[in-house]
């Protein structure tokens, strides 16, 4: 009757839960269900966990849930325990190798045909892959080959603790949270895209090191893309593609940045292809990164942007201000440095474009006070940023705002101020707009008067307009990202 009880919850879990999350997370754990003690009217389940990711994710996501139903399907109060598996019941390669596996042969199987049915009402797709027959991606690793954690090419400094959260890498981080835990179930491949410099890179290395601290023998590379061609280049010109092959096809995680570079390369597309084929067929997971979305990459073979598109695609935007604070924040920390928040602030509100102009903004102030002996101050830091700052109030103005825009969308400058109405003029025109409020100290008046004498509110129409638009589409979103760091230069 105990393994009734955890059944009865797992189907009122899966009523609740979207497929995916709960093929991932609640129905590969094999749970121990122990009686209550004399006296005590608490019941304990005991669930052990492989690793110490899908721990904390679980612990904090789930547990509370899971307790819930469980109470409720036992008609009295139930306690979740989780703890962490022995590390030889966690690694790959034994016999059963899937995480729905992990625990004793009875609850492997538990959750089989019975659960089907609950959580068949979820719909179908990209969330089946996840089920309790998924292998986890991680095969044991060759002996022959050299070991994992000399050849993986991560900086061991980019992890997830390292990493400032916000809600311009929200969808992003979470993504890859989940990958991190379950390698070759969800999300794959993973294409994450935004400008330069907003932490894209950080996160695929996260990922590499969260995976290998779970697993050392797994077998993962992180490279730019640029290597990848050159290895290509390499093994052409020595006619040992073999040996390409063996390298790349061999992984159970890739990690590859900047995608866009393979551009007009036919040979290096095909040789990526393949391997790319061959490491989602084995269940190996791929995480990439561009700074356009797949659809938006020119001169790549639609086979492969179609790839790109199939798995998760997300974008990284520029941090928003609390999130550039806390990134001042951190790093001063992490410099042996007290910020005043203050001044984090100032930083924050002049240093907009980009994570990697956040850190040299920093760098500036924290070697101003230190040559000058003088406390982090406003004064002060205005004083060490003067230069960026004298830079920007030249370079942003409503009239640069407007060539810049046409000059992108290929409309006349004079089209700004016209009454002409087709969209092909007034979407540039609202866009200059949404620019013009968002990034100078003009007032919507100021504004709408440096549009042909516009009302302010027709300004503001278009300011919430492209605002709003921005936020669920992609390559709006994407324009706009190129024209804000076109502007700040």
């Amino acid at each position: 009757m105990s393994s009734d009880l955890w059944l009865r919850g797992c189907e009122r879990l899966a009523a609740e839960l979207p497929e995916q999350q709960f093929n991932t997370w609640i129905r590969p754990l094999a749970p121990e269900i122990r009686a209550a003690a004399p006296g005590d009217t608490v019941q304990v389940v005991a669930v052990q966990v492989p690793n110490r990711f899908k721990l904390d994710w679980i612990r904090s996501q789930y547990a509370g849930r899971i307790e819930q139903a469980l109470s409720e399907a036992a008609g009295h109060p139930v306690r979740l325990e989780l703890t962490l598996a022995p590390r030889a019941e966690a690694l790959p390669g034994t016999a059963e190798r899937s995480p729905a596996n992990s625990g004793p042969a009875q609850a492997a199987s538990l959750l089989g045909t019975a659960l089907d049915r609950a959580a068949s009402g979820h719909g179908t797709g990209a969330g089946g892959s996840a089920g309790p027959s998924a292998p986890s991606g991680l095969p044991t690793a060759r002996g022959h080959l050299a070991p994992a954690a000399t050849t993986h090419r991560l900086n061991t400094s980019l992890t997830f603790d390292t990493l400032v959260a916000g809600r311009a890498n929200q969808m992003a981080r979470t993504a890859a949270l989940h990958v991190a835990g379950a390698p070759g179930q969800m999300y794959n491949p993973l294409f994450i895209y935004g400008g330069v410099g907003l932490g894209k890179t950080h996160l695929v290395h996260a990922v590499g090191n969260a995976l290998l601290k779970d697993n050392p023998q797994a077998r993962v590379l992180y490279l730019h893309a640029e290597q990848f061609i050159s290895d290509v280049v390499k093994n052409y010109q020595r006619k040992t593609f073999d040996e390409l092959k063996a390298k790349y096809h061999s992984l159970d995680l890739l990690l590859i940045d900047d995608v866009q570079f393979f551009a007009g390369k036919d040979r290096t597309q095909e040789e990526f292809f393949n391997a790319f084929e061959a490491l989602l067929t084995k269940r190996a997971h791929i995480i990439m990164t561009s700074d356009t979305y797949p659809k938006g990459l020119v001169d790549i073979d639609e086979r492969l942007t179609s790839r790109f598109d199939a798995g998760l695609t997300v974008a990284i935007e520029p941090p928003e201000l609390e999130m550039r604070v806390a990134i001042l924040m951190r790093k001063a920390a992490a410099e042996h440095t007290e910020m005043p928040e203050d001044v984090a602030f100032f930083i924050a509100k002049n240093v907009r474009a980009n994570v990697r102009e956040l850190e040299g903004a920093l760098r500036k102030v924290l070697a101003y006070s230190r040559f000058s002996h003088k406390d982090i101050n406003i004064a002060l830091a205005r004083d060490a940023l003067k230069d960026l700052l004298s830079i920007q109030n030249r370079q942003i103005g409503v009239e640069n705002i407007q060539k810049t825009v046409a000059d992108f969308y290929k409309i006349k400058v004079a089209d700004m101020y016209s009454k002409k109405r087709p969209a092909s003029i007034a979407r540039p025109r609202q866009i200059a707009m949404y620019l013009a409020k968002d990034m100078t100290k003009k007032s919507l008046p100021e504004i709408g008067e440096l549009f042909g004498g516009r009302d302010h509110t027709t300004v503001l129409h278009a300011v919430r307009k492209i605002g709003a638009e921005r936020s669920t589409n992609p390559e709006l979103n994407q324009q706009l990202h190129v024209l804000e760091q076109t502007l700040k230069g």
